[in-house]
């Protein structure tokens, strides 16, 4: 008599499996990372996410306490919600990280962005170029006879948004910051 051969994961239709999989869907998440502000701490969280895996979809670092020297680590990241909770978990075991922040979850946030455009075009381009920029309140920061570098500040999705619609004027170079975040109300 032969064994029986179960395939790997024939069993997504058994009875025994109705409800849907939900940890294998992605979620993006804004992390606050309160850190010391000293050599090496950056390079000790960027590489958890390296050793890991794990992507770093926006990263920005500044100085929050000049006397205190602390520094906030803002991190996009995307993941399972298992993953999430792990980098969380891994990041809040660094020795000179003080707080972690999952702003994503916390309740609402506030998120910006500063990013610089170039767009080169002449005739109709750049007048449409000027007239798209007005209606999203970009700010042109520099000028030439063949192109414009313009400012722009908004959620991440209003400068995707921008830079779809200049790509047919003529982009050429985009610049952008990473996400700044804060809690939204009292802490």
């Amino acid at each position: 008599m032969s064994p029986l051969k179960i395939k790997k994961g024939s069993n997504k239709h058994s009875a025994y499996n109705l409800r849907p999989n939900f940890s294998d869907q992605q979620e993006t998440h804004t992390l606050a990372v309160v850190v010391d502000n000293e050599a090496g701490v950056l390079a000790r969280v960027i590489g958890l996410f390296a050793g890991r895996g794990y992507n770093i979809d926006s990263l920005t670092v500044a100085e929050i306490d000049h006397e205190g020297r602390r520094s906030r680590i803002t991190i996009v990241t995307t993941g399972t919600p298992q993953v999430i909770e792990q980098i969380k978990a891994q990041l809040g075991r660094i020795v000179p990280v003080h707080q972690v922040h999952d702003l994503t979850v916390e309740g609402p946030a506030v998120e910006r962005e500063l990013s610089l455009f170039k767009v080169e075009g002449t005739g109709d381009k750049r007048v449409e170029a000027m007239r798209l920029a007005d209606i999203f309140r970009a700010n042109v920061v520099d000028s030439t006879l063949e192109s414009f570098v313009f400012e722009i500040t908004g959620t991440p999705e209003k400068i995707d948004a921008f830079a779809d619609l200049m790509r047919p004027l003529g982009l050429s170079e985009v610049a952008r910051t990473g996400v700044a975040a804060l809690s939204r109300g009292v802490a």
